[in-house]
């Protein structure tokens, strides 16, 4: 939507200012915008040579009507002459590279914030899929049903003897912690980039300012920019006038136009915020996942007589075992193996993720760069040494994923940006659009709370 009223502020300044050559413009005016959306969106695509497009078109139009104007048009192979020569002859002055700059520090903190919500989402729709062991279901089946064969129906695990089990299972996710909390603070911190005069609503919104300036420029330096294109493409070749009128419909798509006014880049702003806000007390969730669930339902409260995976007991006498791959070795309750080779490859993913956040990656600009940023999916290398009797070779198998992708080939249909959808991707394979349906129900669990979340930020970006 910020796109398309950014688009619709151009355009309109066109048809209110320089009528004659603004059924023309806006042409142009729609295409590139049209690449700001590809790139938002992960295409392939250089802002430097889309800004640069967008100005080369221009100028035949702006000689045709603005500098050199005359009762017919120039002819097919001077305008070619004339976009092929503005970057020598630089009738805008300086402004399409103050666009290049403006563009460059705004579109790509904003793609990479999408990119990183993406990730987000996949790495919560993985986690939530993974498969238990065997060691670890064989623990899980002694701590909360072995007392029943007793008749100790309503005998709670111990507390530590809770926390052992668990850890022991909920070890792999421990591991995503470190990186899940640098992955969050990554976003705080770049949700400032995008905010301020170099935020991407500032910089879209006025866009049609930089164009006012460019046209300025033109018309100033009209005399000397005639004898440069005289030297370079030689006297105007012109032909019949076919120049139409400004058709621009003011009206057009204005129901949702009329929801996203200049007030919204502050309300953009603070949904970004809010997101953020949200999400910000599940820092330590995959850390302090295990601690949760014995404290909140499983365990017996302290001092309360309890079983410890063989009888109901007083206290729980074995050493109670810290969080992570490495603090299972003495884990007296569970067997773990190794690190699931699922849980490597999503570590693997958000650190390529946070140092695309930081800025790591992007040495110009500041801090961020015109370089193209990977989406840091499907070239990880698998680490660990999980086998299939444990049943990691199995996790994440039949996963029920959610994505942002683009249609065929890739990428939007360049006429229509809401060709952007929403994926779900089955087990067979097939796929459902839902585009704008929204966070699908899910099993009332906290870490869904963060897809319906995320989702929704996406629906409104």
């Amino acid at each position: 939507m910020l796109i398309r009223l950014a688009e619709n502020y151009t355009s309109t300044l066109f048809c209110n200012a320089y009528r004659t050559m603004a059924a023309e413009a806006t042409a142009h005016v729609q295409e590139f915008f049209t690449d700001v959306g590809l790139f938002l969106f992960g295409a392939d695509v250089s802002t430097e040579e889309f800004v640069n497009r967008f100005f080369d078109t221009l100028f035949p139009v702006v000689y045709n009507h603005v500098i050199n104007p005359g009762p017919t048009d120039i002819s097919l192979e001077y305008a070619e002459c004339l976009r092929v020569a503005r970057r020598d002859i630089r009738p805008f002055g300086n402004i399409p590279r103050k666009a290049i700059g403006e563009m460059g520090r705004s579109l790509l903190p904003s793609r990479t914030f999408l990119q990183a919500l993406n990730l987000g989402i996949e790495v919560i729709n993985t986690t939530d899929h993974l498969h238990f062991s065997r060691d670890c279901s064989r623990a899980l089946l002694r701590m909360q049903y072995c007392p029943h064969c007793q008749g100790l129906m309503l005998s709670k695990p111990c507390m530590g003897y809770c926390l052992n089990t668990l850890r022991g299972c909920l070890a792999g996710l421990a591991e995503v912690d470190l990186h899940w909390r640098g992955y969050i603070q990554s976003l705080e911190e770049l949700s400032g980039a995008l905010s301020g005069a170099r935020g991407i609503e500032h910089v879209l919104l006025n866009f049609h300012s930089l164009v006012r300036d460019a046209l300025g420029q033109a018309g100033i330096n009209g005399p000397q920019v005639s004898q440069q294109v005289n030297k370079i493409c030689g006297p105007p070749v012109r032909k019949p006038k076919q120049s139409p009128a400004c058709s621009l419909d003011q009206n057009k798509d204005n129901h949702g136009l009329k929801m996203f006014s200049r007030d919204s880049e502050e309300a953009l702003s603070s949904r970004r915020k809010a997101l953020l806000g949200r999400l910000r007390p599940y820092r330590a969730f995959y850390g302090g996942l295990a601690d949760q669930l014995c404290g909140n339902q499983l365990a017996a409260a302290d001092g309360r007589p309890c079983w410890n995976g063989e009888d109901v007991v007083r206290s729980y006498t074995h050493r109670v075992v810290g969080s992570g791959i490495k603090a299972q070795s003495e884990n007296p309750e569970v067997k773990v193996k190794g690190t699931d080779p699922v849980i490597s490859q999503i570590i693997d993913k958000l650190k390529h993720i946070i140092q695309l956040l930081q800025g790591k990656s992007f040495p110009k600009y500041d801090r961020w760069d015109l370089q193209q940023a990977g989406s840091g999916g499907g070239d990880e290398q698998i680490s660990g040494d999980c086998d299939d009797e444990d049943g990691c070779g199995e996790s994440g198998s039949g996963e029920f994923k959610r994505v942002l992708k683009m249609t065929d080939p890739g990428m939007p249909d360049k006429k229509n940006l809401s060709d952007v959808k929403q994926i779900h991707q089955a087990n067979d394979g097939s796929t459902l659009d839902t585009t704008g349906a929204g966070c699908t129900a899910m099993p009332d669990y906290m870490t869904f709370m963060l897809i319906g979340l995320v989702i929704l930020f996406l629906s409104l970006w």
